[in-house]
């Protein structure tokens, strides 16, 4: 995920989107149809469902200047007809301490990249500027606003998992777009997170997100056996 931070930093508006949309996901634990176009039960977040903040003090995105959205210090998402989500409700994250992997830093250049391009205000976050071009065979020109699919976030995850995904313990084919929310929960847990606050960021309303989470993650069982084995040091009252 780091590597990918990488991508902002390039000259192709689909690259930058991507990377901006992998970051949101990973962040708020999103389903693939919360962030990219795809078929879905779940409609995808909008610029007006995005709040930035500076402080206590909310910042308008259509009216605050570049810099302003870039200084901003946390970020919210109010959730409509998402799955599993309450209507109006909102999650909300700070900065990460990251220089680019950030969510309130990707949201912020979401809002700034769709405004500079007429984007309306209720367009999905995941869209980007690509020059329109001309069909010579129907003589038709593409629509210069295009949305970032589940396969080009897959295609992305999977080129930089050949490149170090071997060394973490896994190969391309086990991640896809899908494996972001998965990844966001396994990354609190590896914080010691607690899981129920697990299960609300990421809008479970059972123990399914157990299914998530890796038990082989070397932080979270580090120190299991020795806890085991002081633990196991106890004795029973007799019955009475």
């Amino acid at each position: 995920l780091h590597l990918m931070a990488t991508a902002i930093n390039c000259t192709s508006n689909a690259a930058k989107c991507i990377a901006d949309m992998i970051c949101l996901a990973f962040f708020f634990l999103l389903r693939p149809g919360e962030y990219t176009a795809t078929p879905s039960d779940t409609p995808p977040f909008r610029v007006c469902d995005v709040k930035l903040q500076i402080g206590d003090s909310v910042i308008q995105p259509w009216s605050a200047t570049d810099s302003e959205l870039l200084n901003a210090t946390f970020v919210s998402l109010e959730f409509t007809t998402q799955k599993n989500g309450v209507r109006g409700e909102v999650i909300g994250l700070g900065r990460s301490g990251h220089p680019a992997f950030c969510p309130v830093l990707a949201a912020a250049r979401r809002i700034i990249h769709l405004r500079k391009h007429n984007a309306a205000y209720t367009s999905p976050l995941g869209l980007y500027h690509q020059p329109p071009k001309t069909n010579k065979r129907k003589r038709k020109r593409t629509q210069a606003l295009r949305a970032v699919s589940p396969a080009a976030i897959t295609k992305l995850l999977r080129l930089h998992t050949t490149t170090c995904g071997v060394n973490l313990g896994f190969i391309p084919t086990d991640v896809a777009a899908r494996s972001l929310r998965a990844a966001g929960a396994m990354a609190l847990l590896c914080a010691h997170v607690d899981t129920d606050m697990i299960r609300l960021l990421g809008r479970w309303r059972s123990d399914e997100m157990l299914r998530y989470l890796h038990l082989q993650a070397e932080p979270v069982m580090r120190n299991f056996s020795s806890r085991m084995l002081a633990g196991g040091n106890f004795t029973l009252h007799p019955n009475h």
